[in-house]
């Protein structure tokens, strides 16, 4: 039975244009992606969503809350609490003012995304709310890029948590990709007081599910899933709660991963370092794995998932 592996079915032609020199690969976006997690009484969850089957990237796949950086992610005036940007710098091979917008891509997008904000009023305290009237305005204003986060934060006297942010792991899209990003993921507990929302606008459905029952469902193919989304919720199984994923977080690898794509004897070999399961074989008259493409699928397993 085939797994949950996210495969456009433009890629063999893309990755053939790639090794003769015909396509010249786009520039990586920055961005960022947040695996935000909570306890239950039967274990560790995980937040997830999944996307629209009609986004031109990865339609149909469950992924995390996350985006590109904004512009304006690395202005000065955030008030910014945890480690230093300095420290953040090294931990993300990034200068300063990088480290700054990614962190801070991090946090916007999971508000945006989740309605989950790691801020507070001061460096020890966390929002308790966001669930109002006034903060679904605020939301859809940096939405909309009508509000830099900066001014959100500095008009609700707020101060970004880094500290509430783990450091997980790199991936890299593709050079054979049309769309690409340079993703940092992060871990995060959900804070006291605070629930996700179904407010993305690119996704059809959340949920929070178990990560061992996720991953069971892309490997019977019921849950559609690109290569990161799946070696991280492996990565996060062990855990039993956020409390501990989090712990674990300053000794994960920020190695960035990057697919590699070769012609072998009669066929594509795509590969990603370190990363074995997700290694397909693609005849050169095909058009996808096994003759075919993975199609958008309906709703995750049944058991481990909730609310």
């Amino acid at each position: 039975m085939a797994n949950g592996q996210w495969y456009p079915p433009q890629w063999p032609d893309r990755i053939r244009a790639l090794a003769d020199g015909t396509l010249t690969p786009v520039q990586p976006r920055r961005a960022a992606t947040v695996m935000l997690l909570k306890d239950g009484s039967d274990g560790l969850f995980v937040h997830m969503l999944r996307r629209r089957a009609s986004m031109a990237f990865a339609g149909g796949a469950y992924a995390y809350p996350g985006g590109g950086v904004d512009p304006r992610d690395d202005d000065r005036q955030i008030r910014w609490a945890g480690p230093s940007r300095a420290w953040w710098a090294d931990r993300l091979g990034v200068d300063e003012r990088g480290a700054q917008a990614i962190v801070c891509a991090a946090v916007r997008e999971t508000f945006e995304e989740a309605g989950v904000l790691l801020a507070g009023t001061d460096p020890d305290t966390v929002v308790g709310d966001t669930t109002g009237d006034d903060w679904e305005a605020d939301r859809a204003a940096l939405v909309a890029r009508e509000l830099s986060f900066a001014e959100f934060l500095g008009r609700r006297g707020l101060v970004l948590r880094s500290d509430l942010l783990g450091a997980w792991t790199r991936w890299i899209t593709p050079e054979f990709e049309e769309r690409r990003y340079d993703t940092w993921f992060f871990v995060a507990s959900l804070p006291v007081g605070q629930r996700t929302r179904d407010v993305s606008g690119e996704a059809d459905r959340t949920v929070w599910i178990r990560p061992g029952y996720a991953a069971a469902g892309y490997d019977k193919g019921e849950l559609l899933m690109m290569p990161p989304t799946i070696a991280t919720l492996r990565q996060i199984m062990p855990y039993g709660t956020a409390a501990e994923a989090l712990a674990a977080a300053p000794s994960m690898d920020m190695t960035p991963v990057l697919a590699r794509a070769s012609l072998e004897d009669g066929e594509i070999v795509l590969s990603w370092p370190g990363h074995d399961e997700f290694t397909k074989h693609v005849p050169t008259d095909s058009a996808g794995p096994s003759g075919g493409t993975r199609q958008p699928p309906t709703s995750p397993p049944t058991g481990g998932a909730a609310r």
